[in-house]
């Protein structure tokens, strides 16, 4: 490693997606492990859209790992960062960077320490799937960094110690979380069903409905509904097994109509056991209600799904449409029941992939106030226009696995001092 009083640092830099589950993981079988009572399946966003971006260094100079978020320092005490880094930390190798002229053997990294600083795009703890990604990212960015020869599937085990829906981060497209049935959980991990172009048709608009941390943490909740629900039990043990394999299929054959079904039911009974734990979590609000209304009284007319919708442990609806024809219709559906505050700037009101708008027809605010009421709301009945409830859409995408960043203008850290630029 050379002299300890060598100024070097050396650092990599990774941006992970987030993921949202479309068969939901709920309920833990072993909380240190984080192994899970049932299968889980997601579909990747695209990073470009929502993601975490994280820098690792290290440097003989660290006196002590530290960790920044979103610019804050956090502490890395907790649980849950100890066992990434020790993970990671018994498997690195020799590192070696001609460049630089450092040489890392892998005894040292259990004596050398680390600066980390993580940037979610994106709303932290509101149900967006931020620790997924989070976790994810630093697992991936600490592997490229002390050149760990694990491949994705298992670095995923390691993710999931973190924070269990992390492990389906390490892949894009569509991913499943196979529940293991080893109690050390070696083989409980993620496998990549399909890549984000076997489906590239989907689009995804996301209405954030509240970007504040949810009053119930998703580790507390499942904690009492594996307690205190009676139908926890019944879903791990009946429901979800023949979902996976009908949602598999779905995936396969990319039959909507059968995927948004599986996605939307799977979503309500998630919630369903919410309601039944002791005392009652209420993740999805009055908006949340309304915006399930919306898409399924357009399904219904229909007569064939045209958009699943699916809500994580937080308020904001993810609605998947089947092509970009369909979501440019949801657009329009979405903005005349929930248009901005009139002092809102459209551009901040709809963000990511901004192009459905001009295919929804749609340039500015006096195009959403001039939205006609969707064919399927009966003429008798009038419909109240809800004004500010929904925060912002984001309009997205399946989208790729977890990618190092090699431009330096990426990094997040002074790449002289390892300190947030």
């Amino acid at each position: 490693m050379g002299s300890e009083l060598e100024k070097w640092v050396l650092m990599v830099t990774a941006r992970t997606p987030t993921n949202i589950a479309v068969i939901k993981y709920w309920g833990k079988r072993d909380e240190t492990l984080i192994l899970p009572i049932n299968d889980s399946i997601s579909v990747t966003l695209d990073p470009s859209h929502l993601c975490t971006t994280t820098t690792v260094s290290v440097s003989p100079t660290f006196d002590h790992d530290r960790m920044w978020l979103n610019g804050k320092e956090i502490s890395l005490q907790g649980g849950r960062f100890q066992s990434c880094l020790r993970e990671i930390r018994a498997r690195a190798q020799d590192v070696e960077d001609k460049k630089k002229g450092i040489k890392i053997k892998k005894e040292d990294w259990q004596k050398l320490h680390l600066h980390i600083a993580s940037y979610n795009n994106f709303p932290t703890a509101a149900g967006l799937a931020s620790s997924a990604a989070g976790l994810a990212c630093l697992v991936f960015s600490l592997a490229k960094l002390m050149n760990l020869k694990e491949d994705n599937s298992q670095l995923s085990a390691i993710a999931r110690q973190g924070s269990g829906s992390a492990c389906r981060s390490l892949y894009g497209g569509f991913v499943k979380w196979d529940m293991g049935k080893e109690d050390n959980g070696s083989d409980s991990l993620a496998v990549q069903l399909a890549d984000e172009k076997h489906w590239d048709e989907l689009v995804i608009i996301i209405a954030v409905v509240s970007a504040r941390q949810k009053e119930t943490s998703s580790t507390s909740g499942m904690r009492d509904t594996v307690v205190t629900s009676a139908l926890i039990e019944h879903r791990a043990k009946e429901v979800v097994p023949k979902r996976i394999v009908q949602m598999e299929d779905a995936i396969q054959k990319r039959d909507f109509p059968s995927f948004a079904r599986l996605a939307y039911r799977d979503s309500n009974q998630f919630h369903a056991v919410c309601l039944d734990t002791y005392p009652p979590i209420f993740y999805m609000n009055d908006t949340s209600h309304r915006i399930i209304s919306c898409v399924e009284k357009w399904n219904r007319a229909e007569e064939t799904p045209q958009v699943a919708y699916t809500f994580d442990a937080g308020p904001n609806a993810v609605m998947i449409a089947r092509d970009r024809k369909t979501a440019a219709l949801l657009l329009q559906r979405l903005l005349y029941n929930f248009p901005p505050q009139s002092d809102t700037d459209l551009d901040s009101y709809i963000i990511g992939d901004k192009s459905i708008l001009q295919d929804a027809g749609i340039k500015d605010m006096k195009d959403v106030e001039a939205l006609a009421p969707p064919p399927e709301i009966k003429d008798n009945i009038s419909t109240q226009r809800s004004k500010g409830d929904v925060s912002h859409f984001i309009c997205t995408r399946p989208g790729g696995g977890p990618v190092v960043l090699s431009d330096g203008s990426h990094a997040l850290l002074n790449p002289l001092t390892g300190l947030p630029k």
